[in-house]
């Protein structure tokens, strides 16, 4: 399905190191829930905190990658992943670890945006962001069916990410200390498809706000109304992210065969079905049905949502852009699914989130359909690999 010698490897592990921590939100939420004794909104808050800090980078950085080059903004970034969650895991002070979180998620902010900016710039963005998705669904499920073998406290999901990103740091040497002439040489070129850059962007938080107020909550449902154990849950969510991989790979091996409308549109509301399965879960088996079936489809879907924003602007721009407005959705969603859940209960929460969702889906399959019917351009920026060198690329 991937041809080895065309992989940009040092992209897909910086995206994999990046988007490590969205992927163990429920973990992190929980086991701050537990182990810093605060209360579920509270713990939700943190998360959000922490994604919302990792969407300011993406906003701050969106056209500033070229300025200051893929490497060295890839290093700042993971070196603020260690610093601040390791730190946040060295310590129980509730604001000491309100300031990790918060510095790490500046960290997988950064990180994601030198990725998605380079891996726009790909012949084939999909396949690059689809190896990226597989990497870090995999990653996630190992942490999942680990940790709650490693004892309590908020500690262990955070330390996980930390040393992912310390496990990275030697790929950046891989990718070029400066952008190439060919995406430098017209700084001042505007945004291209703004109408329809902009739509997507502005419907991206309400669609990732969505999915991460069920992610951040789906713990305290196995927990609390399905009446699992902790043990269980994380089995199930590893299940969940290795059904998410199938669907991956077969997205990856489907490509833009199918466009983006149908799997945006269609996805977005069988997505929505799930999470109303999910939020209503009493038992074992639904809850298991429930959130095997949305990791399946959420990362198929994302994978198309994240190529059609590259396929807009060659340069990457609308990708960083639309991922930082899709970080937005994601730092809320935690407090979001908290306060839904406390308020008016799970089942009252998933109708919500899914109304939502099939309202959103109608404009993001309109910029599908819109950017299918048009040719759009591609630049291919190389990464400095053995497998994938200059040569490769000329």
């Amino acid at each position: 399905m991937f041809a080895p010698r065309t992989i940009p490897w040092p992209l897909v592990a910086l995206f994999t190191a990046g988007y490590l921590a969205p992927y163990l939100l429920p973990t992190v939420v929980g086991r701050l829930d537990s182990g810093l004794f605060v209360s579920a909104t509270q713990a939700g808050a943190i998360g959000s905190a922490l994604l919302l800090s990792s969407a300011t980078a993406g906003f701050l950085l969106a056209s500033r990658v070229d300025r200051f080059g893929p490497r060295t903004l890839a290093r700042v970034g993971l070196a603020l992943a260690v610093l601040g969650y390791g730190g946040a895991t060295l310590t129980t002070a509730v604001p000491a670890v309100v300031a990790g979180a918060m510095v790490g998620g500046f960290g997988s902010g950064t990180a994601t945006a030198v990725a998605a900016t380079a891996i726009a710039a790909q012949s084939d963005p999909h396949r690059v962001t689809t190896l990226g998705l597989l990497s870090v669904s995999a990653l996630a499920g190992a942490v999942y069916l680990t940790v709650p073998h490693l004892g309590p406290g908020h500690g262990l999901p955070l330390a996980a990410i930390a040393l992912t990103a310390l496990a990275v740091w030697p790929l950046t040497a891989r990718l070029h200390s400066r952008t190439p002439a060919l995406a430098v040489s017209r700084p001042r070129e505007s945004l291209p498809h703004l109408r329809s850059g902009l739509l997507l962007a502005a419907t991206m938080p309400c669609w990732s706000m969505a999915q991460n107020a069920l992610w951040g909550v789906s713990g305290r449902i196995g927990l609390t109304q399905a009446h699992l154990g902790e043990a269980t849950v994380g089995a199930v969510f590893a299940v969940a992210l290795g059904a998410g991989l199938l669907g991956v790979v077969g997205a990856g091996a489907l490509g833009p065969r199918l466009g983006h409308a149908a799997p945006i549109g269609a996805g977005t509301a069988l997505i929505a079905g799930c999470i109303v399965l999910s939020a209503s879960a009493t038992d074992l088996t639904t809850f298991a049905a429930g959130e095997i079936a949305w990791n399946t489809l959420y990362p198929i879907v994302l994978s198309y949502v994240i190529g059609l924003a590259a396929s807009l602007d060659p340069r990457g721009r609308w990708a960083v852009l639309v991922g930082s407005a899709s970080s937005l959705g994601t730092a809320a969603g935690p407090l979001t699914g908290s306060l839904l859940s406390a308020q008016a209960g799970f089942p009252a929460m998933g109708v919500v989130l899914a109304v939502g969702l099939l309202v959103i889906a109608v404009p993001m399959t309109a910029v599908a359909l819109g950017a299918g019917r048009r040719s759009l351009p591609v630049v291919e920026i190389p990464v400095e690999t053995p497998a994938y060198d200059k040569a490769t690329a000329a």
